[in-house]
C-alpha cells in the first residue's frame, strides 16, 4: 500500500468468549427466543399518532406493528402506558391497572396484544414498582391516614427545626430531579418520600401489603397476554431504616444537584436483589401454570458490575432477572473512546455473566442522548453494526436504526420535569426531551407521525432526509444496513457461535464470531477521523485469503458481495462493514441442511 502504514495485531487488545464450542447436528443447540431476540423501546407518546391530537396512542403502535417485523424485531417493550397525571409522562400512576386516555382504552391494548401475537412479536410492559403518583388512591388513603394504608408510603414526623415552627426533613437526602426528597403533607403533618417528582411519592417495600399489591399488579397484566416486563429504577425499591443521612460525592458543588450525594442508603441496598428475586419466583410460577413460551423480566438499574451480577442469580441459586439491563454501551463510552474501550466493556460484561446465561446490550433509551448525538452521527451505521454484532440479546431505541439524532427543544417547549426542575439556564443539560421528539416515518408535514396540526414536543428539523420512507427508497440507507445486520443475526454462527472482541488498532474495532462447520463473520469499525490499514490474517486460525464484504455502511467505498485481501484491508475514516469467510462446497451443503433443521 505504498506509504501506508500496515497495523499489525500482534499487541491487540483480544477478548474471546466461547459460547459453544461446536455444534452437534444429531443434538441442535437451541436457544429460548429471548435469548437471542432483538428487543426495540417504544416512547408511546412519541412513535404514532392515530387520532390526530399529536401524541402517539395505542392504535399508531398497531399500525406500525409490520414495520417492527420487517426489519428484524422480535419483542418490543413499551414506556409507560398507565393511566397517569403525566408530571413524568407516565411514570407517575395513578392507576396500575388503566391504561391513560391519551394512549386509547382497555380494548385497543388488548388488539394490540393479539395483533402483535398474530405477527409473532412478543409484548414488553414497562412496570414502575418505586412509586405511584400522588394521586393514585393508595396515596389519598395513605395521606388520610386510612386503616390498612397509613404505611404503603414511606412517611416521618422530620427532624425537630431549632428556631420553631414546622419540622426539618428527616435527612440531607436529594430527588432525580433536584431538590430535597421529602415533602411535607399538610394533611397527614409529616413528610414523605419521593426520590422523584415530588408527585411520586415512593411505596414502601417494607410493607407486605405493598409487596403483595405490586405483585398482583404483575398477575394482572399476565392475565392480558404480556410477555414480560421492563422493571423501571430498581436500585430505589429500598431505603436505609435508619434515615441516616447520605455522604457528599466531591463529584459536583451544586447541592440540589442529585449527583451531590452518593447514594449510600437510597440504592442497591442487599433487598433490593430479593425483591427482584421474588418477581422471577412469581414470573416463573406463572409459566409453569399457564404454559406457553417465556415470560421476561428486563432489569433497569445503572449500578456497578459486582451489584449487577447479584441480578442474575444469588451466591445460593436463587434466580432473577432474565436480563439485567446492560448499559455500559451508555455509560462507558463516548466520542474520545478508542477500539480498546469497547474490548473491555465486552469484557468486564462477559466476566460477570453467570454460566448458561447470555449477555444483552443496549446502546439507547429514552432517558439518553441519541446514539448518533451522543457517539457521532458518522459512526451510525458502525455503532449498529458493532451493537447487532455481539452475542445475546440486543436493546435498540426507537429511531436509531434510521439514525434520528436529537431535536432542538428551546425552553419554551420544554416538557420534561428534570429540564423544567433545572431551571432556564440549565434545562438544556439535565433535558431528556430532544432524544424524545416524534418518531420520523416520511417527509410529510409532521414527519407522518400524525395528521394533527401540532406534536408534543416539536419534529426533529432533519425529518425530510432522516425518516422511514425515504431510508427504504434509496439505494443504501442506515435503515437497511440495520436490517441487513438483523438478517445476520438469524444465521447459526451469531446465534451459537464464540465471540472475539479485538482491538487492531487504536481506532479499529473487531468483532469476530466463528461457529465450527458454519461461516465466521468480521465486523470491523473504524472509530477514527483517519484511513486505516488492517491485516486480520491473525483473528481466526482458519481464514482464507480473502473475505466478502457481507453488509457495508452507507458511506462505505466498498460493495456488498466484492472481495478483499485479509492481509490489507483499508478502512476510510468511520467506515464500518461485516466481512465474510466462505466456507467450502462441502461445508456450504453441510451449512444449508443445518441450517433447515433449525428453521
Amino acid at each position: 500500500m505504498g506509504s501506508l502504514k500496515l497495523c499489525s495485531i500482534v499487541f491487540a487488545t483480544v477478548l474471546i468468549v466461547p459460547l459453544v464450542n461446536g455444534l452437534n447436528v444429531t443434538e441442535p443447540t437451541t436457544r429460548d427466543w429471548w435469548q437471542k431476540a432483538a428487543f426495540y423501546q417504544i416512547y408511546p407518546r412519541s412513535f404514532m399518532d392515530s387520532d390526530g391530537d399529536g401524541v402517539g396512542d395505542l392504535n399508531g403502535i398497531a399500525s406500525k406493528l409490520p414495520y417492527l417485523k420487517s426489519i428484524g424485531i422480535k419483542a418490543f417493550w413499551m414506556s409507560p402506558i398507565y393511566k397517569s397525571p403525566m408530571v413524568d409522562f407516565g411514570y407517575d400512576i395513578s392507576d396500575f391497572r388503566d391504561i391513560h386516555e391519551e394512549f386509547g382504552t382497555m380494548a385497543d391494548f388488548e388488539r394490540l396484544v393479539e395483533q402483535a401475537r398474530a405477527l409473532g412479536l412478543k409484548v414488553i410492559m414497562d412496570f414502575v414498582p418505586n412509586h405511584s403518583s400522588n394521586l393514585h388512591e393508595w396515596f389519598i388513603k395513605s395521606e388520610n391516614r386510612e386503616s390498612g394504608y397509613e404505611d404503603y408510603y414511606v412517611w416521618h414526623d422530620g427532624k425537630a427545626n431549632p428556631d420553631g415552627g414546622r419540622n426539618l426533613p428527616p435527612n440531607n437526602w436529594i430527588q432525580a430531579f433536584r431538590g430535597s426528597a421529602w415533602q411535607w403533607s399538610d394533611k397527614r403533618q409529616q413528610y414523605y418520600l419521593h426520590q422523584f417528582t415530588v408527585e411520586q411519592p415512593d411505596l414502601n417495600y417494607r410493607n407486605p401489603k405493598v409487596v403483595q399489591e405490586m405483585k398482583d399488579v404483575l398477575l394482572f397484566w399476565l392475565d392480558k397476554g404480556v410477555d414480560g416486563f421492563r422493571i423501571d429504577a430498581v436500585p430505589t425499591l429500598f431505603e436505609d431504616t435508619q434515615l441516616r443521612d447520605e455522604p457528599p460525592s466531591g463529584t459536583v458543588d451544586d447541592p440540589e444537584d442529585t449527583n451531590y450525594l452518593l447514594h449510600i442508603y437510597t440504592q442497591d441496598l442487599p433487598e433490593t436483589v430479593e425483591m427482584v428475586y421474588e418477581w422471577r419466583e412469581l414470573i416463573d410460577a406463572y409459566q409453569q401454570q399457564h404454559g406457553g413460551e417465556t415470560r421476561v423480566i428486563m432489569t433497569e438499574a445503572y449500578s456497578s458490575l459486582d451489584v449487577i451480577k447479584t441480578y442474575y442469580a444469588s451466591s445460593t441459586g436463587r434466580i432473577g432477572s432474565h436480563m439485567p439491563f446492560n448499559f455500559r454501551l451508555i455509560t462507558e463510552v463516548d466520542k474520545q473512546s478508542e477500539a480498546s474501550d469497547y474490548v473491555t466493556v465486552v469484557k468486564e460484561w462477559m466476566s460477570i455473566l453467570p454460566a448458561g446465561q447470555v449477555p444483552n446490550w443496549v446502546m439507547g433509551n429514552h432517558d439518553r442522548p441519541r446514539v448518533g448525538t451522543r457517539l457521532g452521527e458518522e459512526r451510525i451505521d458502525a455503532l449498529n453494526m458493532i451493537l447487532l454484532s455481539l452475542p445475546g440479546a440486543s436493546v435498540t431505541y426507537q429511531g436509531e436504526e434510521i439514525g434520528m439524532t436529537d431535536g432542538y427543544i428551546s425552553w419554551e417547549d420544554t416538557v420534561d420535569p428534570a429540564a423544567c426542575n433545572a431551571g432556564k439556564d440549565l434545562y438544556a443539560e439535565k433535558s431528556r426531551d430532544p432524544c424524545r421528539t416524534p418518531f420520523q416515518w416520511d417527509n410529510t408535514t409532521m414527519a407522518g407521525f400524525t395528521t394533527g396540526p401540532k406534536t408534543w414536543l416539536p419534529v426533529g428539523d432533519r425529518y425530510m432526509e432522516v425518516n422511514v420512507l425515504v431510508e427504504e427508497r434509496a439505494e443504501k440507507s442506515h435503515l437497511k444496513v440495520y436490517r441487513s445486520m438483523m438478517g445476520l443475526r438469524k444465521s447459526r454462527t451469531f446465534q451459537f457461535g464464540t465471540v472475539k472482541a479485538v482491538a487492531l488498532t487504536d481506532s479499529v474495532l473487531a468483532i469476530v464470531r466463528e461457529l465450527s462447520n458454519f461461516s465466521t463473520y468480521i465486523t470491523l469499525a473504524n472509530l477514527g477521523s483517519q484511513l486505516e490499514v488492517v491485516n486480520a490474517v491473525a483473528l481466526s486460525d482458519t481464514l482464507p485469503d480473502k473475505l466478502y464484504f457481507d453488509v457495508v455502511g452507507v458511506d462505505s467505498h466498498n460493495i456488498r458481495g466484492g472481495s478483499v485481501a485479509t492481509k490489507d484491508i483499508v478502512l476510510l475514516p468511520n467506515e464500518a462493514f461485516v466481512l465474510k469467510a466462505h466456507v467450502g462446497p462441502v461445508e456450504k451443503v453441510y451449512s444449508a441442511i443445518c441450517d433447515s433443521w433449525f428453521e
